[in-house]
C-alpha cells in the first residue's frame, strides 16, 4: 500500500512539474497524512512544525529545505498559505474544498469551519453592494476553549 502511495505522490509532483525528491515526498505525504486525520486542528502546520515532525521521524531534512518546498508546492498549487498571526506562515493541503477559518490569538490553534448561513450571508452582501463574489477568505480570531480553561485554572489558583 505503501509502495502505491508513494508511486501516486510521484506522479503527482511530476504532474505539477517538480522533480521528485526525497524531501518533496516526505513533506507531502506528511500533508496528505494529516489531511486524511480527523483532527482538523492539527492539518495547518508552520515550517517549524514541518521541521519538527520530520525530526521526529528521524529525517534529515534541514529547515531551510523545508521553507524551500513549501515555498515550490505553495508555487504549484499543492499547498496553500495563511499569514494569520504575527507574520507566521501556515500551510494547509490544497483540497480544491471551501472552508473558513477561527484562530486562537493566545495559543495559535487553527480550526476549519464550514458554515452555511454566513456563505448565504456573503452572497447577499456582495449582491447588495453590486459586486459578483468570486472568492473570499473569512478569518475569525478569538480565545479557544482550551486557553480560557486554562486561564480560569489559572485565576482559581491564585
Amino acid at each position: 500500500m505503501k509502495e502505491a502511495t508513494q508511486m501516486q505522490q510521484s506522479a503527482d509532483l511530476k504532474t505539477m512539474g517538480l522533480k521528485v525528491t526525497v524531501p518533496r515526498l516526505k513533506i507531502l505525504d506528511l500533508f496528505q497524512k494529516l489531511s486524511e486525520s480527523q483532527e482538523a486542528g492539527k492539518r495547518h502546520l508552520s515550517a517549524e512544525e514541518v521541521y519538527k515532525l520530520l525530526l521526529n521521524e528521524n529525517s534529515d531534512i534541514g529547515l531551510a529545505t523545508v521553507y524551500r518546498v513549501l515555498t515550490q508546492f505553495e508555487n504549484a498549487g499543492i499547498l496553500v498559505r495563511h499569514d494569520f498571526d504575527e507574520g507566521r506562515a501556515i500551510y494547509e493541503l490544497q483540497e480544491g474544498r471551501h472552508h473558513d477559518h477561527i484562530v486562537c490569538v493566545r495559543c495559535g490553534k487553527v480550526e476549519e469551519f464550514v458554515d452555511p448561513e454566513i456563505e448565504k450571508a456573503q452572497r447577499q452582501v456582495s449582491s447588495r453592494l453590486g459586486y459578483e463574489m468570486t472568492d473570499h477568505s473569512l478569518v475569525l480570531y478569538g480565545v479557544c476553549h482550551d486557553c480560557r480553561e486554562k486561564e480560569r485554572k489559572r485565576k482559581e489558583e491564585v
